[in-house]
């Protein structure tokens, strides 16, 4: 069955949130993943496995060391289980801190009331407390991580556009990348998006991040204020977003838009993921699927994302692979 929405940006009643599900629901836990019903995923299979190749998309849990914004370095240990027998290992990470889908509880956005003008919720009106409470997991990664994520993938690669246009590209600045931009590259590749794809933007950062020293890196991790290449932050953006009725959106960058913002008003993480429910991917590994997608002529496939199972999860790593 279809899910029926707001058909234009410009018919949103608040342009701000649209929480469509009741509190604690499945739909509301689900936000735009909703779009992806059995027969958006069956189109999308039909359409786009044709070739069986595939492309993971887990940029290496141990890349970005150390991370920014204070975030703890990841830890790998292996000890013996049984003595002589058999290891286990053991993991201690963020998934901040490497390839990440942002969860529902990530990132709230202002929502000031008379009583209250500097009130700030997450998706649905729900509460830091509510998050906080060990027996609440509304709008937690488990929602996702019951349903798996699948659809139709397609792939804005501006890292090949600037290379062939002559543009300076450094994943680590405040680079912004156009609208128009992604229109042309859009046109150039014949991708015409329908409604619950997967859109996946490729700005650099593996290549800017391996050009880097210990001590640039270092540099990096202790910025207050860090700041990332980006899709532009406009209310043409937020249009595009809405209008193309996207599932879930991704990038290789440390933040799918640009970062800080160049205008707070139009902050995508505000709208999108604190209003709109719409999962944000961020330091996903794009290089192979661009190659991928270079290599047999075309910039859509089929997308599987299992994210962790942890009810009251707040992001999880991808485990993502795309198929041709």
């Amino acid at each position: 069955m279809a899910v029926s929405l707001p058909e234009k940006f410009d018919d949103l009643p608040d342009k701000r949130r649209y929480w469509p599900g009741a509190p604690g629901s499945e739909e509301e836990g689900l936000g735009m993943l909703r779009l992806l019903t059995p027969d958006v995923v069956a189109d999308a299979a039909r359409s786009q496995i044709q070739t069986g190749e595939r492309v993971c998309l887990n940029w290496d849990i141990e890349n970005l060391t150390p991370p920014g914004f204070g975030r703890k370095p990841f830890e790998h240990k292996i000890k013996w289980v049984a003595e002589g027998v058999a290891f286990d290992d053991e993991y201690h990470f963020n998934p901040q801190q490497s390839s990440q889908w942002d969860g529902l509880r990530h990132h709230n956005a202002p929502a000031p009331t008379p009583e209250d003008p500097s009130r700030r919720v997450f998706y649905g009106g729900t509460t830091a407390s509510e998050i906080i409470d060990t027996d609440s997991p509304r709008i937690g990664i488990g929602y996702w991580a019951k349903k798996g994520i699948a659809g139709r993938g397609v792939l804005i690669d501006y890292v090949s556009y600037a290379q062939k246009k002559g543009i300076p590209l450094n994943a680590l600045t405040r680079q912004e990348i156009s609208l128009d931009e992604v229109h042309e590259i859009a046109k150039e590749c014949n991708i015409t998006f329908q409604k619950g794809d997967i859109f996946f933007l490729r700005v650099g950062l593996p290549d800017t991040w391996s050009k880097m020293s210990a001590q640039q890196r270092e540099a990096y991790s202790q910025q207050p204020m860090p700041q990332h290449a980006g899709i532009e932050q406009s209310e043409r953006v937020l249009r595009f977003i809405w209008d193309n009725h996207f599932a879930a959106v991704a990038s290789d960058a440390v933040s799918f838009e640009v970062f800080p913002a160049i205008n707070e008003e139009f902050d995508l993480h505000h709208h999108i993921l604190a209003g709109w429910g719409l999962p944000i991917g961020e330091m996903f590994d794009l290089d192979a699927l661009a190659e991928t997608c270079q290599k047999l002529g075309r910039w859509s496939f089929f997308i599987s994302s299992s994210p962790l199972n942890c009810a009251r999860g707040v992001s999880s790593p991808p485990n993502c692979m795309a198929i041709f």
